[in-house]
């Protein structure tokens, strides 16, 4: 594979994040959030227990959790020991299972049983920090607060010399920086589906990707 030079001019950058995230639409058009959930309280849990887990694991725990305790506050009542028992397989169970009983007692004492829908309030409650609050924010309540980095998000927009940057947040303020607002959330959901079906971490299958001769990656497979 040839190697790809990079723009050297402002509109020659903005003409090739466009063409990007046009190929990003056509490659996934539908794509949505993969943790599967019905509320914004199913994908808060979802989310918190995807620390450090697979969404596919995740997805396993949680219809036999919802099953058991359906109601926020049947997550706040709930003893710590039986919870963790539920959760067990997502790792960190202990840390994860205070997190979401303490998630679930404030929203029913400070707002009224709903999950609160801004940035500040979201991240008082345990277990949230940006990532998990921008994936509710942004895949529930349709709102573009931030851009949601996860390890797929981090890696391939490294890759794509969107940033330079380690940290997620300063990744996350630099792709809020490059790409359209309306794009926050939906850019999120296809990097990281693109990087489990073509931009796979261990051998990316540079062959079969539609972003290859815009990739500025040194390590392409051929």
């Amino acid at each position: 594979m040839e190697k790809v030079l990079k723009p050297r001019t402002a509109e020659a950058r903005k003409r090739r994040v466009s063409t990007l995230l046009r190929r990003l639409n056509k490659d996934y058009p539908n794509v949505e959030c993969a943790l599967h959930h019905t509320s914004a309280w199913e994908l808060l849990v979802a989310t918190i227990l995807s620390a450090q887990c697979t969404d596919v694991r995740v997805n396993m725990v949680t219809p036999g959790l919802f099953a058991k305790l359906p109601m926020i506050e049947d997550m706040a009542n709930v003893p710590q020991d039986v919870l963790e028992q539920e959760i067990r397989s997502t790792g960190f169970y202990r840390n994860k299972a205070k997190s979401l009983i303490g998630a679930a007692r404030i929203i029913m004492v400070r707002h009224g049983g709903r999950v609160p829908d801004n940035m500040d309030d979201l991240l008082q409650l345990p277990g949230v920090a940006r990532k998990t609050a921008n994936v509710v924010l942004g895949t529930w309540f349709g709102k573009a607060t931030g851009v949601v980095v996860d390890t797929h998000v981090q890696r391939i927009s490294r890759r794509l010399d969107f940033t330079q940057q380690k940290d997620p947040k300063k990744i996350e303020q630099d792709l809020m920086t490059l790409l359209p607002r309306k794009r926050w959330i939906l850019y999120s959901h296809q990097i990281i589906h693109h990087g489990r079906q073509v931009c796979v971490a261990r051998k990316p299958r540079c062959l079969q990707c539609s972003l290859e001769d815009l990739c500025y990656a040194k390590d392409k497979a051929v």
